[in-house]
């Protein structure tokens, strides 16, 4: 690695004020100065740089060569925009700042970044060069800005004076859409004479596309910075799985507890849907069960309260008490009745025959219709059995008279 103490001569003439280099001229060279600044000192611990300014009211020294980075950068922020640049004052109040640097051993070079006209004749530009390289100072030009009066021309005949075994550079940088120091960092005048080395390589390697290291960083120049790096990038990649793990399992859960109520809403359905359609055919089929049970009960009772036989009187009583007890008491008490009335009668044709007797009885009954073509057809089918046992009985008379 190039051992070197570096004087950065920067244009803060009036003409920095320009936007044709983003956002304006001042600022893309503070931009590519300290990039410059933090790619000389980190390509070796002893290199030193400084700075200075050619507009202004003067040339004036912001930092003698240093290799504290933070002071040089401090030293940036602020400048007064203003007058013309001095290009020749600037070149030699910096080698007069190179030849009072402590490590004699550090190489000399000088980087001018010239934004604007220069006054000066070519001539006197030469005069310069040739003093520059007898005190073995090397110097790199980076033009932009303006083209007038053959400012290129008198740039490349500062540096042809200057030259040796090429060791100075000259950049000559259009205006466009790149940062002046993108276009920089592949250039001599970033990566030095070293061939690129350190931190100079590695900054031109993330800048065409970060190279071969991961984020753009070597880790043999910066391991710390590397493995941050690499630490973040796997937190934030856990970090994206284990989202999109609990986002996968909210879905999953969700869909479960829709299929689960859907399930039950169908059998609750279908269970509704079955207990109707059975009370359905119960509600259907009851009123005429009911009505038959209830029929023949009243019969039984009238029948028993003629006498026939009490054990069948007392059964049939205390079932009709355990359906209906009120029911049992207005049958017994019409029964009752109809045993008063009829008391010379001792079959069951003669209760039959009193419609209206069976029409009240029936009719007391709950849900019981006397009307009803079914109850109707019951009463005729006892009553034609009832006539034809009496006539049996008519029958068999006369022939037990005779014995």
């Amino acid at each position: 690695m190039v051992l070197e103490a570096t004087m950065i001569c920067i244009d803060n003439s009036e003409w920095m004020r320009n936007g044709d280099y983003s956002p304006s001229r001042l600022q893309a060279q503070a931009d590519a100065v300290n990039f410059i600044c933090g790619a000389k000192t980190q390509s070796n611990p002893e290199n030193t740089v400084g700075i200075l300014t050619m507009g202004g009211k003067g040339v004036r020294v912001l930092t003698t060569p240093t290799s504290d980075l933070g002071k040089i950068l401090a030293c940036m922020h602020g400048l007064e925009m203003g007058g013309d640049m001095n290009l020749a004052a600037g070149i030699q109040i910096a080698q007069l700042a190179l030849k009072h640097r402590q490590n004699k051993h550090q190489h000399q070079r000088i980087i001018v970044f010239a934004g604007s006209p220069v006054k000066y004749e070519k001539k006197a530009l030469e005069i310069i060069g040739k003093k520059l390289k007898k005190n073995s100072v090397s110097i790199d030009i980076v033009n932009f800005g303006e083209e007038d009066d053959g400012k290129p021309e008198k740039l490349e005949a500062l540096l042809t004076a200057v030259n040796n075994n090429d060791s100075s550079h000259i950049v000559h940088v259009p205006p466009g859409p790149n940062a002046l120091s993108d276009v920089l960092i592949s250039t001599p005048v970033f990566t030095g004479d070293g061939g690129g080395s350190g931190f100079a390589a590695a900054a031109a390697a993330a800048a065409a596309g970060g190279g071969d290291f991961d984020f753009g960083v070597d880790p043999n120049l910066d391991p710390e910075l590397a493995l941050a790096l690499r630490v973040s990038m796997e937190e934030e990649r856990a970090r994206q799985e284990a989202a999109a793990k609990r986002a996968a399992e909210e879905v999953g859960r969700q869909e479960e507890g829709e299929e689960a109520s859907s399930n039950s809403q169908d059998a609750t359905m279908v269970d509704s849907e079955k207990v109707r359609s059975a009370e359905t055919t119960e509600n259907a089929k009851h009123p005429m069960d009911e009505a038959n049970t209830l029929l023949q009960q009243a019969i039984a009772l009238s029948m028993g309260a003629s006498g026939s036989d009490p054990s069948l009187h007392d059964v049939d009583m205390s079932d009709a008490t355990n359906a209906d007890a009120e029911l049992a008491i207005a049958l017994q008490m019409s029964m009752q009745d109809g045993t008063k009335e009829s008391s010379s009668k001792s079959d069951v044709s003669k209760v039959l025959e009193d419609q209206s007797f069976v029409s009240s009885v029936l009719a007391s009954l709950p849900g019981v219709d006397p009307n009803d073509p079914a109850v109707k057809d019951m009463l005729a089918s006892l009553q034609r059995q009832s006539e034809q046992s009496e006539e049996k009985n008519k029958e068999d008379k006369p022939s037990n008279d005779g014995k």
